[in-house]
């Protein structure tokens, strides 16, 4: 397990744990190389330790990896480490598709289109390079914050599947295709059905099939019809419903062609919604073959042996998500055995009717059959004309069952029931017998109604306060008080990192224990990385450093020789390093350059009356603070100018004349001089 702060390839740093599956872990971490954050999905151990999986999995995930798309959650890299092994994936900050239903119940037809059109789009970008995901769910589809559909998990289905002998217990049963519950071809019309079914959820609420048994709901995908979405959606134009239907149907054949023709018909939904443009080929939604009793059992068996093979479904990686519903399809033996089974089946009922109404007439030569078991309204001791002859039964266990389950089980054995209350109960789920009133194993007599008393859940208590605790203290809380803790992390300016900010049901509201109690832990203020803002304009760079999470304090201003004038030539933290975000910036502008120029232009003539005896002369130029600008040495011919610029910040200075007489003596003269600016 990874904990907070850890290094994964010695460039990403954990920052915290967001979500879990049967297979993995997901973690949000930072990259330090390209300054981004992502999320890893890390093999638990019990999958890590298995080499064929493991060279599986990493080799549909570097498959997937050539898969680049908007609406896709892109695969940036494989690796293992130290006997991790992990997948670096996009971080996505939003929900699953699953949540955003649950929050919203239903969703308007515009905003199912808008959804479907993205995830069809990263669909078929997948299909063209013969990529099929195998397992198209609310799940394992991401909304971002910014409203943008991403589907993860490409390739990784079929890893999974391929780990064991039989195939059939991968992906969520209640999107499963047809020919996957059979463990038959699967292809991109597998995606279409799966991608149909979504398309159902998201405008009605629910599922089309469902059941308590992965069993069960995999034979509706198979033989029942789909309640018309309509139901439960009346105000549904009639072309997205058609659409739904296309994409539903039983046979691979009646689907759309591929996932293209299925945008082109999405499109023109926006478009004119009402208008019934949808072609689907004759015989939809017709039932499949029928499965009888002892093929049924068949499946249970293998659905025993495979669940056994295979790991738990795995999650989206963003959303700690459940189905509330087994993994498991149908054996591949049985398609053959279908067939052969309706007939035989049908057989079979055209003999037990007649021999049933023949019993009932005593047609057969046998006493009329016997009247109903009793029902639940009825007294609980039945009368007997002939009481000594009355037979006993011993009786069964029946808590722990639903009434359903109870009754039938009970008039197998000649026996009635009745519900004579409810009441609370944390060893019995909700619609589960609680109590009977004749205990299992007692003799008691035929006919009789048992009473019994079906569980209401459990019984509601105070959710503890946790806010404020470190946040493995706070998980023992939540676990100790009979809850099912979860945690979620969040940045938090003003709660230290690894306590609990807020929790979820709040502090002292009722819940039934088992429920979840959700608590966010804070990862401290969130760290941003400043960007390098030097010999950018003020304004650009403000605007820079504000989008990066930084709060720009104080401006100030310098001359500059090199930095253009309002271009930033310093800044108080430097660049690529990480901080807390909000932290406090100063920058420094350049004013420009604060030098001056001048000129210096002279004539030098002999002094009066001394022409005849100068043989030369040194002549020098000072500045104001005596140091020499420039000389000009043995000047012979006078009068003579000297010019200079390209003076520095100085407006004045001196000219400094040494005389070289020809009797072989000198003579000094200065003479001020003011320059001129250029």
């Amino acid at each position: 397990m990874l904990t907070i702060g850890m290094f994964v390839a010695e460039r990403y740093e954990i920052m915290g744990k967001i979500g879990a599956g049967g297979m993995s872990d997901v973690y949000k971490a930072r990259d330090h190389i390209l300054g981004r954050f992502v999320a890893i999905k890390v093999l638990k151990q019990e999958f890590s330790e298995d080499v064929n999986f493991v060279v599986k999995f990493r080799t549909e995930a570097q498959s997937a990896a050539g898969l680049e798309h908007p609406n896709i959650v892109n695969i940036y890299d494989v690796g293992s480490e130290a006997g991790i092994h992990y997948i670096v994936m996009e971080y996505v900050e939003g929900v699953t598709l699953k949540t955003y239903i649950e929050k919203k119940g239903q969703l308007t037809y515009k905003e199912a289109v808008s959804i479907a059109i993205q995830v069809g789009r990263g669909i078929e970008a997948a299909h063209a390079k013969n990529i099929i995901h195998r397992d198209i769910k609310p799940q394992n589809i991401l909304i971002s914050t910014e409203g943008k559909a991403k589907v993860t998990d490409f390739g990784i289905a079929r890893a999974v599947s391929s780990n064991t002998i039989s195939a059939d217990v991968m992906g969520s049963v209640h999107y499963a295709s047809p020919e996957q519950a059979r463990n038959g071809f699967v292809d991109d019309k597998s995606d279409i059905y799966s991608l149909g079914i979504v398309m159902y959820e998201m405008v009605t609420g629910r599922v089309p099939f469902d059941g308590e048994t992965t069993v069960s709901i995999a034979i509706q995908h198979l033989q029942e019809e789909m309640t018309l979405p309509s139901v439960f959606a009346p105000e549904l134009p009639v072309s997205l419903e058609k659409i739904i239907l296309k994409c539903t149907q039983k046979s691979p054949d009646r689907r759309y062609l591929n996932i293209s023709e299925l945008l082109a018909d999405l499109k023109q939904v926006l478009v004119c919604p009402n208008t019934d443009f949808v072609k689907i080929s004759d015989g939809s939604q017709k039932k499949t073959r029928v499965i009888d009793e002892g093929e049924v059992k068949e499946i249970k068996h293998a659905r025993t042996v495979a669940k056994t093979e295979l790991p738990a479904e795995e999650d989206d990686g963003e959303e700690d998500e459940e189905d509330g519903a087994e993994e498991g399809f149908l054996n591949p033996r049985l398609e053959k055995a279908v067939t052969v089974g309706g007939i035989i089946a049908a057989i079979i009922i055209v003999c037990l009717v007649v021999y049933f109404v023949g019993n009932i007439f005593g047609i057969f030569g046998g006493e009329p059959a016997q009247k109903e078991p009793p029902t639940e309204k009825e007294d609980h001791t039945l009368i007997h004309t002939e009481r000594e002859e009355v037979e006993q039964v011993t009786m069964i266990k029946v808590t722990g069952k639903t009434f359903a389950e109870a009754k039938s089980e009970l008039y197998e054995i000649g026996l009635g029931i009745r519900e004579a209350g409810s009441e609370a109960s944390d060893e019995y789920e909700k619609g589960q017998i609680v109590r009977q009133d004749v205990a299992e194993g007692e003799k008691v007599d035929k006919n009789t109604t048992i009473l019994v008393y079906v569980s209401t859940g459990a019984a509601e208590i105070g959710v503890p306060n946790v806010e404020g605790y470190d946040s493995d203290a706070a998980m023992n809380m939540i676990e100790d008080a009979g809850f099912a803790p979860k945690r979620d992390y969040a940045y938090s300016d003003t709660v230290a990192s690894g306590k609990v900010i807020s929790q979820e049901p709040k502090a002292g509201e009722p819940a039934k224990k088992g429920d979840t109690v959700t608590i966010m832990v804070s990862q401290g203020k969130e760290a941003v990385i400043v960007p390098d803002v030097y010999n950018k304009p003020q304004e650009a760079a403000t605007n820079e450093l504000a989008q990066a999470g930084l709060v720009v304090s104080s401006v100030s201003t310098a001359h500059s020789d090199t930095v253009p004038e309002g271009n930033v030539m310093e800044q108080s933290i430097a660049a690529n390093k990480y901080v807390d975000k909000g932290t406090n910036i100063t920058i420094v502008v350049s004013a420009g350059s604060n030098k001056a120029y001048y000129f210096c232009k002279a004539t030098i003539s002999l002094p009066p009356g001394r022409e005849e005896d100068v043989a030369s002369a040194d002549i020098t130029l000072l500045d104001s603070n005596g140091t020499q600008l420039q000389s000009w040495p043995e000047v012979k011919k006078f009068p003579t100018t000297i010019a200079k610029s390209d003076i520095e910040n100085c407006d004045s200075g001196t000219i400094k004349i040494t005389w070289y007489l020809k009797d072989g003596t000198t003579s000094n003269q200065t003479q001020d001089v003011i320059f001129t600016k250029q």
